[in-house]
């Protein structure tokens, strides 16, 4: 059996709200606990900061990609189990998709919503069947699932684009959403 391996996108600042860094740090040791690989954007600043080191203190393989011009911006974390500077952001999102299973958005800015997009259109165009949750800590989510919704109302989308993803409202709903999906 093959290790699962669960992409993480969010924020590379850690937001306003504790309870943001509290699940981000609680994804990670999470992905230990189940012997899962995280693939995230290879910052060692924000929330992606958080998730990698708690990961990596729990004892779980970690898979960064980042591009050349963020290395210093977001501080590339390079003692990583792996670690890949991409030239593009388009590339640094193609390879953390292509090396996993599964999809965990935690809160962040404009980043993290291209890259839930990204994925989500990808899916709407059958390109892949994997799980995309958003942890949703503290209705942080609340209004872009609400924007999808109106999206479909709207009929820019096909009600399917609803089932696209999951909301969860902490770290330990989204661990239990993941642990069927990925056995």
């Amino acid at each position: 059996m093959t290790q699962k391996s669960v992409c993480v996108f969010c924020g590379s600042r850690p937001g306003n709200d504790p309870a943001y860094l509290a699940d981000a740090q609680a994804i990670g040791r999470g992905l230990a606990d189940n012997n899962w690989r995280l693939v995230y954007g290879a910052g060692d600043v924000g929330l992606m900061g958080a998730v990698a080191r708690a990961a990596q203190d729990a004892g779980a393989p970690t898979f960064g990609v980042i591009p050349e011009h963020l290395v210093k911006w977001e501080v590339g974390k390079t003692d990583l189990t792996q670690y890949i500077v991409t030239e593009t952001m388009h590339e640094r999102k193609k390879v953390m998709f292509m090396n996993c299973d599964a999809v965990v958005v935690l809160p962040g800015g404009a980043g993290s919503l291209d890259e839930l997009f990204e994925v989500l259109t990808w899916r709407q165009l059958g390109l892949h069947q994997k799980p995309v949750i958003l942890l949703n800590t503290n209705g942080y989510w609340d209004p872009l699932v609400q924007l999808l919704q109106h999206i479909v109302d709207s009929d820019f989308a096909e009600a399917s684009l609803l089932d696209y993803f999951v909301s969860v409202p902490d770290a330990a709903a989204a661990l239990k959403v993941l642990q069927p999906a990925l056995s």
